[in-house]
């Protein structure tokens, strides 16, 4: 998906640097996705959610706080109150460009940034957190060690993740006192917690917390065996696999009207792993999809392979072409199942010959009902009739062209 690289004042005019991922086709929607502690935005887990959601339509705008990444400002002087200002002013910007945001996206402590700005906020329709603390104080964990020096000397410089941060007093002494759950309780948004069983920074126990203290609508959904920076790529994928699949029964994602010539819109299919072969296939009407090769021809096997689309259409357009001929025939024909096999791989062809024709699909179709013999026949010639089988059976053409 397209990415543009901005930047826009933060909650004290510092410059934030942000990149805003936005959709390939028709923007829908936006959200705001807000990182953890002394991450960024460039984190395995914001890129893969926002490439996700751009593919549905959302576009999505992922910044670095004040004082971190590429963002100017001072780490030191910041807060928790601040990086929930710094949300705001992002929302801000964004609704000046005519994108006003409709769903929140916090990790770790961006999580609970997110509860807090979402109740600030009356044009958040949905917020999702992941790992979130329910407790911001319990940030102070990962330098408590530190925390006598910063109380007494008013900032101290800690190791967090290997790299040197300046905490300042200010800082502690907010997350100290911050309470989320009013917050929380009065969001005038859908929630979704996700969280992992074995976080070891943020317990499970958090979740619970923030899951019991905000009102319906709320769901929670683990993230198993995920870590606390959800680091592995088959967990992000899931994350934002259970995102964007939630968020629609909260936010509109209405699609344009398809195009002249194209009955059915467009299918957009967007690479998501450019070092295997998974690939994000999303329809102008919302349905999602996943595409990938198997394991054996270097796939990661997540999705169907394309002849397996082909096969899945083929047995699709079998079972309703069936359906709709019993229906109007007023026939007795309770259920179809259409077993379909293919006897070649997608990866096994990539340089065959143009033409030539190796392709063999077999179905094997199950009638359940009190039909008679006349009539099973008979539904065996109308499963010829397809539309997708005759579509295989004769050429098509295909017009190819590069996009400007």
């Amino acid at each position: 998906m397209p990415t543009q690289r901005i930047t826009f004042p933060g909650h004290d005019g510092s410059e934030l640097a942000a990149r805003l991922d936005v959709p390939d086709g028709p923007h829908l929607a936006t959200a705001l996705f807000a990182h953890c502690f002394t991450c960024g935005k460039d984190i395995p887990a914001a890129r893969r959610i926002a490439a996700r959601l751009a593919s549905m339509g959302i576009a999505v705008l992922r910044f670095d706080f004040t004082g971190l990444g590429h963002s100017a400002g001072e780490f030191s002087n910041t807060s928790f109150t601040s990086n929930v200002d710094d949300l705001i002013a992002a929302n801000a910007y964004l609704t000046d460009r005519g994108m006003t945001p409709s769903l929140m996206i916090g990790h770790s402590l961006g999580g609970a940034a997110v509860l807090k700005a979402t109740s600030k906020l009356d044009t958040i329709k949905a917020v999702a957190t992941l790992g979130a603390p329910f407790d911001t104080e319990h940030v102070t964990h990962n330098f408590a060690d530190a925390l006598p020096e910063i109380m007494s000397k008013g900032v101290a410089e800690v190791s967090l993740g290997g790299r040197p941060f300046q905490i300042g007093k200010g800082f502690v002494e907010d997350v100290a006192q911050e309470k989320l759950s009013p917050a929380i309780a009065s969001l005038n948004a859908a929630l979704l917690v996700l969280h992992a069983p074995r976080d070891e920074i943020v317990s499970i126990d958090n979740a619970g917390q923030i899951f019991l203290a905000a009102k319906h609508p709320k769901s929670f959904v683990t993230l198993d065996s995920a870590d606390h920076l959800i680091t592995r790529g088959e967990d992000a994928e899931y994350a934002a696999d259970v995102i964007a699949t939630w968020v629609r029964r909260y936010i509109a994602l209405k699609p344009p009207a398809p195009p002249p010539g194209a009955p059915e819109g467009v299918l957009r299919v967007s690479e998501a792993d450019p070092q295997g072969y998974l690939t994000d296939i999303t329809s102008s009407d919302g349905h999602h999809l996943l595409a990938d090769e198997p394991l054996a021809y270097g796939g990661t096997n997540k999705g169907l392979s394309p002849y397996g689309f082909l096969s899945a259409g083929l047995g699709a357009c079998t079972s309703m072409t069936l359906r709709m001929y019993a229906r109007r025939k007023g026939w007795p024909l309770a259920h179809v199942s259409v077993d379909v096999s293919h006897n070649k791989m997608h990866a096994q062809d990539a340089e065959t010959a143009v033409g030539e024709k190796i392709d063999t699909w077999r179905r094997r179709i199950t009638l359940t009902g009190d039909l008679d013999a006349e009539q099973r026949a008979r539904l065996l010639e109308i499963a010829d009739k397809c539309p997708v089988h005759r579509t295989l059976e004769r050429s098509s053409t295909v017009i190819t062209e590069l996009a400007e």
